[in-house]
């Protein structure tokens, strides 16, 4: 990672911090419009172990747990992955998630071939650039299990921010304090290589709208 990608993470790691430490809960309850999609996907596959990347404070995270998958959830933000464990605790399945901080930069602290399921919202398209997505993708090849699903969601070029706010170069742009990597068609293709690509869906979330793929890979049996 050079020094500017250092920095520019950095920077987002604390605007996230400090955005759910003042907003606690601030995607609510009710679960994303894809982790609905992924939890009928996983179930039907037969999957138990879920592994959420970039979970935030933890509706999606809640939810898979709520449909009884036993959860890892992890974040670089601490503040709310302590959002998550409390609201565990209320909602009464704690039993069933676990939790982890940790930057997606890294690679993932699990066995090869030890969970049945990967899912991120708009995890991939946070300030990472090509080089590190490619390397988390192949770590999430890496933890799952042979006919294991990838479900994950990324802004892409078509959307209304793509171009606006702070270039940092890499298809990334900054707006509102945000940092979003926008993907091209042909980065969705790439990271499927070696894969199996099921599916790339578009929809829309949010007032902008937001504009999205929701993409499902597996691992070949």
């Amino acid at each position: 990672m050079s020094e500017s990608e250092q920095g520019l993470a950095e920077v987002q790691r604390a605007h996230w911090q400090q955005t759910y430490g003042e907003h606690p809960g601030m995607y609510g309850e009710e679960p994303s419009e894809p982790a609905v999609h992924a939890a009928a996907v996983f179930q039907a596959a037969g999957a138990r172990e879920v592994l959420e990347l970039g979970a935030g404070h933890g509706r999606d995270a809640l939810f898979f747990a709520r449909e009884g998958f036993s959860v890892m959830a992890t974040d670089f933000s601490p503040v709310g992955l302590d959002q998550l464990r409390e609201t565990a605790v209320a909602h009464g399945v704690a039993g069933r998630v676990t939790t982890a901080v940790h930057d997606v930069r890294k690679p993932l602290p699990l066995a090869n071939a030890s969970v049945d399921a990967v899912f991120a919202h708009m995890l991939l398209c946070m300030a990472l650039s090509t080089q590190e997505i490619h390397a988390l993708v192949a770590e999430v090849r890496r933890v799952l299990r042979p006919g294991g699903s990838f479900i994950y969601t990324v802004r892409h070029t078509g959307d209304a921010h793509y171009k606006a706010g702070i270039g940092h170069g890499d298809d990334i742009w900054e707006h509102g304090g945000f940092a979003v990597h926008f993907f091209p068609r042909n980065l969705v293709d790439d990271l499927a290589k070696s894969w199996t690509l099921n599916e790339v869906a578009s929809f829309e979330e949010g007032g902008l709208p937001r504009r999205l793929w929701r993409v499902t890979q597996t691992v070949p049996q």
